[in-house]
């Protein structure tokens, strides 16, 4: 276990782990620790005296707060916050595959404990909330005990008012002798019919009215150039549920316009098996697919106004510029949404491996994570001078300079392993990193985003926080 730095981050039936005796038990008005301006980090171990849960951290003055961590199953990771702030959902995979934990844990953000735990039919590493905070709906690609005569992949739509599943969408198998008349069919694809087959949901993306909820797929095979078009307020009538839409290319993610009648779709390409990222519009009104946009690479992006920010390693990888051991590097692109246009004239190189996490901090800091990059890892004791690479990569968005930082200049910090949790701290030039994973552990740096360099005096102020951390998430406004 390593000292924590923050140096500036059926089918199968869906059941409820009664809590107590008295089962789910609705958010309450406690006052937990008392800290006023709240971050959440998942720790996935226990050790010594430090034990697996959801830690409480003081975001404006960078402190543990003092109260013990939040149960939420064995091995807490992702998490997603409600539009209303109201909870926090975490995932537990557990910690033996074979016999996985796979709980979603609704924790009271006031109150600072769980209020229900949810046991998924497998794992997940997508879950979305609706707007009205009243749904989250997670994409189980692969239930842990498959149905007979059902292909996998289903979308659990959990009830955030009771703790508990509202509905599972998944497409039933084609009856080779349906009743006369036949029932209304869930899924179809567009223009050719009803179809009886459940993709592999990785991903999921949701709109701003919450009318429509985007899954897409991964794979070698068609069905992951389809968008599945999920109407959620179609469930028991006798409209389409899904509709699938073809002629994507690997979508991985949606960005949805202001009144979600036009989603712009990542199309992930070669990094996911296909054969080229782009970024391509979907019109959610007549489920038609636009002309593809070529782009490096992509397999994460973040929209601030009309621009796109999209990360990815192009295959084969972008030679990586002199000064570095690492031959291989990713691309950063900048994308015009309402030009639908490449806006960078210059490769904008940064770290390879795949990239699932991006925030925007403050100062027009943009902050890219990844897993499985190139790492530069020196013995011990280092070298002087010697080089630390890691999978962050940091990119100043703004024309001037900010700071120490020059216009357009990329950052890559000598913090070593995947990164699996970003946070900007509102109102501070602070970004939260959980950076570590699959090297010497999940680490919290606290990073200055005047200077991209993580903040050593903070580190001290950490020194009680240890354990392996996953993801954090900003609780208070």
């Amino acid at each position: 276990m390593n000292r924590v730095l923050i140096l500036l981050l059926s089918l199968l039936p869906v059941s409820l782990i009664l809590l107590s005796c008295g089962g789910y038990s609705a958010p309450s008005n406690g006052t937990g620790s008392g800290v006023k301006y709240r971050a959440f980090i998942t720790n996935r171990v226990s050790a010594g005296t430090g034990f697996a849960g959801v830690y409480v951290v003081d975001a404006a003055n960078d402190l543990r707060a003092a109260v013990s961590p939040i149960s939420a199953g064995s091995t807490p990771g992702m998490m997603v916050l409600t539009p209303n702030r109201n909870l926090t959902l975490v995932f537990s995979p557990g910690i033996n595959p074979l016999f996985p934990e796979n709980q979603l844990t609704l924790i009271s953000n006031s109150a600072e404990s769980a209020v229900g735990h949810v046991t998924l039919p497998g794992g997940t590493e997508s879950f979305v909330v609706s707007p009205d905070s009243s749904a989250a709906y997670v994409a189980v690609p692969a239930p842990t005990v498959p149905v007979t005569g059902q292909s996998p992949g289903v979308i659990d739509v959990i009830s955030l008012n009771t703790g508990t599943t509202a509905t599972e969408i998944s497409c039933p198998p084609k009856n080779p002798n349906p009743p006369n008349p036949p029932p209304p069919p869930v899924c179809v694809t567009k223009d050719q019919g009803d179809q009886g087959f459940n993709p592999p949901y990785h991903f999921l993306s949701i709109g701003n009215t919450g009318n429509r909820v985007l899954g897409f797929s991964q794979g070698s095979g068609s069905v992951a150039n389809l968008v599945a078009v999920i109407t959620p307020s179609s469930v028991g009538t006798a409209n389409p549920v899904v509709t699938f839409v073809p002629g994507f290319d690997h979508p991985v993610w949606a960005y949805f316009n202001s009144d979600d009648t036009t989603a712009y779709v990542v199309n992930c390409g070669p990094e996911c098996g296909g054969a080229q990222a782009s970024v391509q519009t979907l019109d959610l009104t007549t489920n038609t697919a636009g002309a593809p946009v070529p782009v490096p690479a992509a397999t994460v992006a973040v929209v601030s106004n009309s621009t796109m920010y999209l990360a990815g390693t192009p295959m084969p990888a972008q030679t990586c510029p002199s000064g570095t051991q690492a031959t291989s590097c990713g691309l950063l692109t900048v994308f015009d949404l309402s030009k639908m246009t490449i806006t960078n004239t210059a490769p904008i190189i940064i770290t390879d491996g795949y990239h699932n996490r991006m925030a925007l901090g403050a100062n027009g800091q943009l902050f890219i994570g990844a897993h499985t990059c190139t790492e530069i890892v020196p013995p011990v004791p280092p070298p002087t001078g010697a080089e630390v690479r890691g999978c962050l990569s940091i990119y100043n968005t703004q024309n001037v300079t900010v700071g120490s930082i020059q216009p357009g200049a990329v950052t890559i910090p000598p913090t070593t392993g995947d990164v699996t949790g970003i946070q900007p701290i509102a109102t501070r030039d602070v970004v939260y990193v959980v950076q570590g994973q699959n090297v010497q552990g999940g680490t919290l740096y606290i990073y200055d985003t005047k200077t991209d360099a993580v903040n050593a005096v903070e580190e001290q102020k950490f020194s009680n926080l240890i354990g392996d951390f996953v993801d954090v998430k900003t609780i208070d406004f």
